[in-house]
């Protein structure tokens, strides 16, 4: 509680407040960050207030970005939304502003800001802005809902994942309170374009699983290429292996123009965030990204992932 008040404290010091996320966002990214906008925008009118940012094309049915001045930096209230580490923060003006707050659910691996507000028990970054809302009397709208009403059901994927829980549902009821159309929100979040229904089919022809339900399957540029999908798209194609029954955790490796290959370890029960962080990652206990050198490397992490299915 005393945490939140700092927030709210510094959300009604500031004149100008500029709101960031990490990069390559996915909806809990976009949700938070829009959500605490318009959250922002209808309990405080007399505010400016920017989300910012590459816009992603997939993702455009939910918001478009802000484009601002360096100028808007200065004197103003910079909040990162959803984004464990500074690496993966988007834009790097955040550290121009002056006073720099941290919102996140991620483990606390990378303790960055002037004010932390870190809950990795949350579902989703969505999650704890609602819980923000609620806990301050702050008003939503329909705006405000239908932004974190995506986020949270992004990150729980529909309410299936593990770190869903009572009060995530709880929330996601007084969002959907609003006036919003979530139905469509929800087609349009499960939709995919023809050429990633595509390569999802290739992932469930081509991946590997051993006696125990490691995964893996690898995408290569060249591969990429000739289903015309973009490496920021690969993210809707990450959780398809998760549909097979009989696989309890996997990892795409996906690789990159420059050589390396950015890693996506996902499991159902299988703590899998210690293997992130062996290579040069980390994230959550279920849900966990790392980068690897080289097809070796790969190796090393697929056996690392078997071992840790084998003796869970």
């Amino acid at each position: 509680m005393q945490e939140m008040k700092t927030v709210i404290d510094k959300i009604k010091e500031y004149d100008t407040i500029i709101i960031h996320r990490h990069q390559k966002p996915d909806p809990d990214a976009l949700g938070s960050q829009v959500g605490l906008k318009e959250l922002i925008k209808e309990n405080f009118p007399d505010k400016k207030v920017y989300a910012v940012g590459y816009d992603e094309p997939s993702l455009t049915y939910l918001t478009t970005m802000d484009q601002i001045s360096d100028d808007t930096y200065k004197g103003a209230l910079v909040i990162v939304c959803d984004t464990a580490n500074t690496p993966r923060i988007d834009d790097a003006r955040y550290s121009t502003g002056d006073f720099l707050i941290k919102i996140d659910h991620h483990p606390n691996d990378d303790a960055y800001g002037d004010f932390l507000y870190v809950d990795d028990s949350a579902s989703s970054a969505s999650e704890i802005i609602t819980e923000f809302a609620m806990t301050f009397g702050l008003k939503l709208n329909s705006a405000s809902a239908r932004m974190l009403y995506a986020g949270i059901v992004g990150d729980t994927g529909r309410f299936l994942y593990p770190a869903t829980t009572s009060r995530t549902m709880y929330l996601a009821s007084i969002l959907r309170e609003q006036d919003f159309d979530f139905a469509k929100l929800g087609r349009q979040m499960d939709s995919v374009d023809l050429n990633i229904a595509k390569l999802q089919g290739y992932v469930f022809e081509n991946i590997v699983i051993d006696e125990n339900g490691a995964a893996y399957v690898t995408l290569s540029q060249e591969l990429l290429k000739s289903y015309g999908v973009t490496e920021s798209e690969v993210s809707s194609v990450v959780p398809t292996p998760g549909r097979v029954a009989s696989i309890e955790a996997w990892v795409l490796f996906v690789e990159q123009p420059e050589g390396y290959y950015r890693v996506n370890l996902r499991s159902k029960t299988t703590v899998i965030n210690e293997i992130a962080k062996n290579h040069r990652g980390g994230g959550h206990i279920f849900a966990s990204g790392a980068v690897s050198k080289n097809i070796d490397e790969n190796k090393e992490i697929y056996q690392e992932l078997q071992a840790a299915v084998a003796n869970k």
